[in-house]
């Protein structure tokens, strides 16, 4: 089965400057490891330098077989056709299992990757730093801790953008009070001067009782567009639904940081079951966007996927 993935009678308003996705114009990136559920390549986070695409992804094998064994940055001139720069493992950051990386560039130059790290014995997360003067260095440069843990919630898969000499971080958190219940979540809003010393700044995003995304929520890209902040996010309606989130839209704006949820069904899914289509994230290009996320296919495994959606021309 395929068929076009956006239900755009369901969000009847888009927000403009959101590009449109359709499954059938996508292409695979990169593969998964294996041809089974539990194993995913997909959590990509992306950033043209210089015309160069870089995109950082995660790669994962069945629960008891590894998970999350490592975080892969690659370069490719056409956005399509990559090749690795540099590859982190979980050993390196004493984790379980690592998840979706995002990785940036300072106005200075630097290169940054902030990796989501499970600590293990535990159902926490924590978001460790690299930094290095090229991607390359990014293999060998030394974690440190810039979102603990608190005990009470897990921090993870953050969205970064800086923006008027400001870094603002968007992270999903995983309440710890109840250890049956961890993977609920919200999507919570920090703010920085030098992308390393975080302040929380209070909740971004929440599920809404009763609809698609009740059990939790995870903002997946924020594109800035004047006052206005246009996202895509993660959302779940049950705890079945764990790692087979689908994905709905939100509008928002600065200061502030925080989000409404447009629609009341998710606007992309896979068409394979169980729909799991998650972690979009999209750049700006010449043509217009090139969006990647991570999809459910046929054999249960997620592989990563990519897609241009070229500029439509304003009519005279």
């Amino acid at each position: 089965m395929t068929a076009p993935v956006w239900r755009n009678s369901i969000v009847t308003d888009l927000p403009e400057g959101l590009p449109l996705l359709d499954w059938d114009a996508g292409t695979v990136v990169v593969e998964p490891p294996e041809g089974r559920p539990g194993a995913w390549a997909g959590g990509p986070s992306a950033l043209v330098v210089d015309g160069v695409h870089y995109l950082a992804y995660r790669m994962r094998r069945p629960v008891g077989e590894g998970r999350g064994y490592a975080n892969v940055l690659a370069r490719s001139a056409d956005g399509v056709r990559f090749e690795t720069v540099a590859v982190v493992e979980k050993d390196a950051f004493g984790a379980e299992s690592l998840e979706r990386p995002a990785v940036v560039v300072t106005p200075e130059g630097r290169w940054r990757m902030y990796v989501s790290a499970a600590i293990p014995g535990t159902r926490g997360w924590r978001v460790d730093l690299l930094e290095a003067a090229t991607p390359e260095g990014l293999a060998t440069a030394a974690p440190r801790t810039v979102l603990p843990c608190t005990g009470q919630a897990a921090p993870k898969d953050p969205v970064i953008v800086h923006h008027d000499g400001r870094w603002h971080l968007w992270a999903s958190v995983h309440p710890l009070d109840d250890p049956s219940a961890t993977d609920r979540m919200t999507t919570e809003h920090a703010t920085s001067l030098d992308g390393v010393d975080w302040q929380w700044q209070g909740t971004a995003l929440a599920g809404r009782p009763g609809l698609w995304d009740a059990r939790g929520v995870r903002l997946s890209a924020v594109l800035v567009d004047g006052d206005r902040l246009l996202a895509y996010y993660d959302g779940r309606a049950t705890p079945g639904q764990n790692w087979e989130e689908q994905t709905g839209v939100a509008v928002g704006s600065l200061p502030a940081g925080t989000f409404t949820a447009l629609g009341e069904e998710p606007v992309l899914v896979s068409p394979h079951a169980p729909g799991g289509l998650r972690y979009v994230t999209v750049v700006p290009v010449a043509e217009g966007w090139r969006a990647y996320y991570e999809a459910t296919r046929a054999d249960g495994a997620h592989e990563l996927r990519t897609e241009l959606v070229r500029r439509v021309a304003a009519a005279a």
